[in-house]
């Protein structure tokens, strides 16, 4: 009898992919929170982040690869090149001097425009679910950068319902945050079932084990002439 498909396999990339996204939005959010009250305080809580995405996004890629059936090593691999270059020019930015030569705020704005422009990089390449993600980052650092009368800030808020945007930017941003959240996850339920399909497609179908299979039958042999054909019971 064929046994019943199990559905571990198909819920272990779900996971990998749908906790990542929440802990990345949400942080955001919260970290907005906090930089939009007292900048001075936040910024070493962005400096922690940043190796936090590194994590979470190849948590999230792994549950991508491992749905469409890609090789994990070699993405492993380019993610640990891509976010260790990462790492590494913020170590250098802060070796060198440049951080003392900013105020705090300046200092995040650059902390996140460049996690944006990894994010992005990395969705492009590898993870394509992480672009909306990106996208906030930039935002995020485009409101820090311009905390006063930000036209953006206003269209984005009149666009989600906001009442008086300008005044209420975590507000603005903790609900983009949301609506990015879930349309991740909707650009992750497209990409992998149609390349399953596709790939199921390609893939030529066996016969199940323990059916039988009718054989031909041979023609039962002539007799002799003059042979009485032997009678039925």
């Amino acid at each position: 009898m064929p046994t019943a498909p199990t559905t571990h396999n198909d819920q272990s990339p779900v996971i990998l992919t749908v906790v990542p996204l929440l802990i990345l939005f949400g942080a955001v959010a919260a970290l907005f929170w906090l930089s939009a009250g007292d900048p001075s305080a936040t910024y070493k809580y962005w400096e922690i982040f940043v190796p936090v995405v590194a994590v979470l996004s190849l948590f999230s890629g792994w549950g991508q690869c491992q749905a469409m059936g890609s090789d994990r090593l070699w993405y492993f691999i380019r993610q640990l090149i891509h976010w260790g270059t990462v790492l590494g020019l913020i170590y250098v930015f802060n070796a060198v001097g440049f951080r003392e030569l900013l105020s705090d705020q300046q200092y995040i704005v650059i902390l996140i425009a460049t996690l944006a422009g990894a994010t992005l990089l990395a969705a492009i390449q590898m993870d394509l679910k992480l672009m909306l993600f990106a996208f906030l980052l930039a935002f995020c650092a485009y409101l820090l950068f311009t905390p006063v009368e930000n036209p953006a800030l206003a269209s984005v808020g009149n666009l989600l319902r906001i009442d008086n945007p300008r005044d209420n930017a975590p507000m603005v941003v903790s609900a983009l945050a949301g609506a990015g959240f879930i349309a991740s996850l909707m650009l992750y339920s497209m990409v992998p079932k149609g390349h399953r399909r596709a790939q199921s497609a390609a893939t030529p179908t066996e016969p199940q084990t323990g059916t039988s299979q009718a054989m031909p039958q041979e023609p039962p042999a002539a007799l002799p002439a003059g042979t009485a054909q032997p009678s039925v019971a």
